[in-house]
């Protein structure tokens, strides 16, 4: 299981977990004790909700609006399948790898079949549901302004999915379609315990995996030496908060990346690539060559596929860019405020 991560996304049973009773024997199934207060404090937190629940999709969502509690749950799976399945459908549909992910069922047999499909994913007894905040995984050690609006980001990420879907033209074409617009500045004081909680929380799209406490990043504001920018990002479907970072290290003839990672909410939007036709475009006004430090993980290959289809070469293990300034793609608006 996925021990010393901390949990994205909690999804939960409903029956004799979420409220006591089984719905389809009595539709009068009443809330849990305080589990409408441990909701909100997950919310709050930034902690994602979703529900995997063997029930009548219709009257299941009808009670959780009927108890005032729908709109906490994103992507919620209710039917009759397996609920190994249902999870996974979860963490496909929020773009989030199952390590981040946390089950919570009274039946022991449905969370070990969780864990028998997916064993990173985390499961709990619903005996715990009131425990749960006290544990050091569910406790982030900062709770951010995207912490708090991350529910709504993920509910606007699902909208931009399903206009996707229906979209019929190239993946281009649709992005045009988004009006996004990128904002690269310098990171702030103010904008550190964000940055933290961007690289304790991104693997897929984290060039390096690497992880910086709040005090290292504190360094690296006031450092000539480097080049430490955050990303902030929005489109017609409404603001996506600070999902990228950038951290460069300038020397007398070179400008080398030591750090490139983005949000999992935008790894289809092309957002790192056009980091990366900026940062040449940078390099390249100060006379200096661009490399980039690349260090593999078991999740963060996509990473090195932008680098290549971008033109860098891997040279001992050191990715150098040889070509001429790249114009960023003109499905986003990129402005710069360095």
């Amino acid at each position: 299981m996925g021990e010393g991560k901390t949990v994205k996304c909690l999804v939960w049973d409903l029956d004799n977990t979420l409220w006591d009773g089984t719905l389809l024997e009595d539709s009068a199934v009443t809330l849990r004790p305080r589990a409408q207060d441990v909701l909100a404090e997950l919310d709050r937190r930034g902690i994602l909700l979703s529900v995997a629940s063997k029930n009548e999709p219709a009257d299941a969502l009808l009670k959780l609006k009927e108890l005032g509690l729908e709109e906490y749950f994103l992507a919620p799976q209710i039917g009759w399948g397996s609920k190994a399945d249902s999870v996974q459908e979860i963490a496909r549909r929020l773009n989030l790898g199952l390590d981040t992910f946390a089950f919570i069922d009274d039946q022991p047999a449905e969370r070990e079949e969780v864990v028998f499909v997916s064993p990173e994913v985390r499961v709990y007894d619903a005996s715990a549901y009131l425990d749960i905040l006290d544990y050091p995984e569910f406790m982030p050690r900062f709770v951010t302004e995207d912490s708090r609006l991350r529910r709504r980001m993920y509910r606007e990420d699902i909208a931009r999915s399903d206009a996707e879907t229906g979209f019929c033209g190239s993946r281009e074409d649709f992005l045009r379609t988004l009006d996004m617009h990128l904002t690269l500045s310098a990171v702030a004081e103010g904008d550190l315990e964000r940055v933290e909680e961007l690289t304790l929380r991104t693997s897929q799209l984290n060039s390096t995996g690497a992880v910086f406490s709040y005090e290292a990043l504190c360094g690296f504001i006031s450092s000539p030496d480097h080049l430490f920018l955050v990303a902030d990002m929005g489109d017609k479907f409404g603001d996506y908060g600070k999902i990228g970072l950038i951290l460069a290290e300038k020397g007398e003839k070179s400008l080398r990346i030591k750090l490139l990672l983005m949000s999992c909410r935008v790894m289809t939007r092309g957002v790192g690539s056009a980091l990366l036709c900026w940062l040449t475009g940078y390099a390249a006004a100060r006379g200096l060559a661009l490399e980039a430090d690349f260090v593999p993980t078991s999740r963060n290959r996509i990473m090195y596929i932008t680098y290549k289809l971008m033109g860098f070469e891997d040279v001992d293990g050191t990715l150098h860019y040889r070509g001429a300034p790249r114009e960023v793609p003109d499905y986003l608006q990129l402005d710069s405020m360095v």
